[in-house]
């Protein structure tokens, strides 16, 4: 009868939905696929992930957003309104509250895109809050304290690092560098090395399986079939985990820098805590192997993967959802 209220962790790569009282009951790929003759929507999520390199000419599979911000407004919300269908969460007479998570530095007019789209999907309230804070909470991170909590959301669009106190973000950074990133930098070294050309779910396969970023932790090996760029043959090669730690190795240090700045500009007293409390990763990223070895060796502080890192912000949009009139109260007043 009544609607729920609805947590969205709008993702470059996956969308998560946690639905008030029932936890997470959504998690599909960012995908979305059209026919081009008659902007007609064939299928939403993992459908049409299946058909991504794997299409006829007239049919295409769009992200429609990328670096975690809406690249494509129709699509995305067209998207959002099959999920939300899918779901059955809008009540007879009422629609739902939506918590929606964004980047922590994009623009108003971003900001409004994904207001916007969350509302035309369905919403009767859509409340944005920025994503590393809510990957905090997700991750069983008391924020609230007047003590230093820091976080680093490796995603598949943005990076998002931030130090949390009071409840709030007092240094952060958000960077274009994360799971597409990697997937594109494998990508390009096997092009590169083997002129071998793959496609991006392949080299995701290789991230998963077989990818390392801390030097001799890892040795696996994987085969990856592609077509060859000198004969246009196809072609099978077998690529190990220490090829793609060099292949990642640029990107990674992007990220470390990023984390180091934003070390640089917390304030001591907050330093302090962080150093006895360690810095929590979230989002897929964390799930990249040797990364928290390699974060604590250069960041000189201990490292610790979240348990669901990938569930971080869907299970902190979910315990915002029981708080949200407190919240919403505190930036009124």
């Amino acid at each position: 009868m009544f609607s729920r209220d609805i947590g969205i962790d709008l993702g470059t790569a996956n969308v998560l939905i946690h639905v008030k009282g029932k936890g997470i009951v959504l998690n599909e790929p960012s995908v979305v696929a059209i026919d081009k003759n008659t902007n007609r929507v064939l299928a939403v999520g993992e459908e049409a992930r299946r058909m991504v390199g794997r299409t006829p000419g007239n049919i295409i599979a769009i992200r429609p957003l990328k670096d975690g911000v809406i690249a494509d407004f129709d699509v995305t919300e067209s998207m959002l309104k099959y999920f939300m269908n899918k779901l059955d969460v809008k009540g007879l007479l009422t629609k739902p509250r939506i918590l929606i998570c964004c980047p922590t530095n994009i623009t108003s007019v971003e900001q409004k895109a994904i207001r916007e789209a969350a509302e035309k999907s369905g919403g009767k309230k859509v409340y944005l809050e920025e994503e590393p804070k809510i990957a905090a909470i997700g991750a069983g991170m008391d924020i609230f304290q007047p003590s230093g909590n820091m976080v680093i959301d490796i995603g598949g669009g943005t990076t998002d690092i931030a130090v949390l106190s009071m409840g709030d973000i007092v240094t952060s950074a958000s960077i274009k560098m994360a799971g597409d990133k990697f997937d594109a930098e494998i990508l390009n070294y096997i092009k590169r090395k083997y002129k071998l050309l793959i496609g991006e779910r392949t080299a995701e396969d290789i991230k998963v399986k077989v990818a390392t970023v801390s030097k001799g932790t890892r040795n696996e090996t994987i085969e990856v079939r592609g077509r060859d760029m000198v004969n246009g043959l196809p072609r099978t090669i077998t690529v190990n985990s220490e090829e793609i730690e060099e292949a990642l190795r640029e990107s990674i240090y992007v990220i470390v820098q990023a984390a180091k700045t934003v070390l640089e500009n917390t304030p001591p007293e907050l330093s302090a805590d962080i150093i006895d409390r360690g810095i929590i990763l979230t989002g897929g990223g964390a799930l990249l192997h040797g990364i928290e070895q390699l974060m604590a060796n250069e960041l000189k502080v201990p490292v610790i993967i979240a348990e669901n890192p990938m569930d971080c912000v869907a299970i902190g949009t979910g315990l915002m959802l029981e708080n949200i009139d407190k919240v919403t109260r505190r930036k009124l007043v």
